[in-house]
């Protein structure tokens, strides 16, 4: 068992102060991953780690032992780093480079034994670079050269792996499969990885725990689901996120939201009736497009209910995984009587959210416009024994405008738009 801590270091370039009082630890088997925006000290807090920048206060322990008290050999043998830019420019062939890892285990003057071209060839034939193993490393591809050099660090049979970035270079196949090996590595031989990512889902899949750092200080630390939040998220890169566990992998996913900068504010007010998730690309495009929205009823924890907080989107609520009340009712039909447009999303109904659609029918008998949004059939969303078909039927019959995708909606809208701009202007004139 290895334990790496990480105690109340502060470091610095010059008179420029890089990391503050840094303190964390972490032990064989665990996987930690640090994230933050340029410029707050990621790659510093690796440097120092790895005796390449020593720590004006604070202290590094590998166990018991200071690791800048440890002779150069006592610290290669138990870690190996992975830099984001590695430049080799003599001919070396790609296994001369990764013999180089096993500089730490020979004694001075000796050449490379069968051992050694073993373990170097093992570790090439785990990162797939053993297929050029003559060939010289300069004439390489980035990602080849990226996998050559993690080979050079895994032939070092380091304790303590340090990774910058390691997945710059390499196409979205070689990504996965490096990260899969460094995974496995972790958990097959207990090694201790801590690696600086950019990507937040890439660390959110395989990171055990997760490090949040700004300006040199630790914002968030610890188990990756419960550090990587869209609050925590927005503490250290000022980027409105949505942060949701993926339905198939069950692993954290993060979605970045940008929000146009100038956008001209639209005078209508909509109404979205949604659920399940069919409403957040809606809000977000909407929202984009400068329109004021509503939404309801919505469960309390559905995604959409999320997103419309993250939005700050006015909401009608209930509990969650509960059918609408009268209460909810009444306080959805107060907020659609403020609107003027309904825009109902291609949500499945059951009889839980099935007043969601009578809401609808009594906004369309006030003159609101309707619209609804059809993405397949509708007998795959409804689950109310018909209740729902026959409610968006009677809709359409009614009047209610039906669109088949997102760019027919806003052409609808800016129909719409342009014909109550031209009202509000008229009724200004003396």
């Amino acid at each position: 068992m290895v334990v790496l801590t990480i105690d109340g270091i502060d470091c610095s370039y010059g008179s420029v102060k890089v990391l503050e009082d840094v303190q964390f630890g972490v032990e064989s088997g665990e996987f930690l991953g640090i994230l933050g925006p340029n410029g707050s000290g990621k790659t510093t807090l690796l440097r120092s780690i790895s005796r390449v920048l020593k720590p004006q206060k604070g202290t590094i322990f590998i166990g018991d032992a200071d690791i800048y008290k440890l002779k150069t050999l006592e610290v290669a043998k138990q870690l190996a780093v992975v830099p984001q830019d590695t430049p080799v420019t003599f001919d070396f062939t790609s296994l001369e480079v990764v013999l180089m890892g096993r500089n730490p285990h020979m004694p001075r003057f000796r050449m490379e034994s069968k051992e050694d071209l073993a373990i170097a060839k093992k570790s090439m034939e785990l990162t797939g670079t053993w297929q050029f193993a003559d060939r010289p490393v300069t004439e390489l591809s980035g990602g080849e050269k990226q996998r050559v050099i993690i080979a050079r660090a895994l032939t070092q049979e380091p304790k303590i792996l340090l990774l910058d970035e390691p997945t710059t270079h390499l196409d979205i196949c070689n990504q996965l499969e490096i990260m899969d090996l460094i995974k496995q590595l972790c958990k097959t031989k207990k090694m201790l990885i801590i690696a600086v990512f950019h990507d937040f889902n890439l660390a959110a899949r395989y990171c055990d725990s997760l490090i949040l750092l700004k300006e040199g200080k630790i914002v968030a630390v610890g188990e990756s689901n419960k550090t990587l939040t869209s609050e925590n998220v927005k503490k250290v890169f000022a980027v409105d996120t949505i942060v949701k566990k993926h339905p198939v992998t069950g692993q954290l996913h993060v979605i970045p939201i940008s929000r146009p900068q100038n956008q001209l504010q639209k005078s209508l007010i909509i109404h979205l009736i949604c659920g399940g998730g069919t409403g957040s690309p809606l809000m977000k495009i909407l929202t984009d497009e400068g329109y004021t929205l509503t939404a309801g009823v919505l469960n309390l924890l559905d995604t959409d209910h999320e997103t419309a907080q993250l939005l700050k989107i006015p909401t009608a609520n209930e509990a969650p995984f509960s059918p609408i009340t009268d209460e909810a009712h009444k306080a959805n039909l107060q907020m659609i009587s403020k609107t003027n447009v309904l825009v109902i999303a291609p949500t499945q109904f059951g009889g839980g959210n099935l007043r969601n659609l009578e809401a609808a029918e009594k906004a369309l008998e006030k003159g609101i416009p309707t619209i609804i949004i059809e993405d397949g059939t509708l007998e795959e969303r409804d689950f109310t024994k018909g209740k729902a078909t026959n409610y968006l039927t009677k809709l359409k019959n009614n009047g209610a405008i039906t669109v088949k995708s997102t760019s027919e909606l806003l052409h609808f809208l800016d129909t719409l738009e342009n014909k109550n701009n031209k009202g509000t202007h008229q009724k200004k004139k003396p």
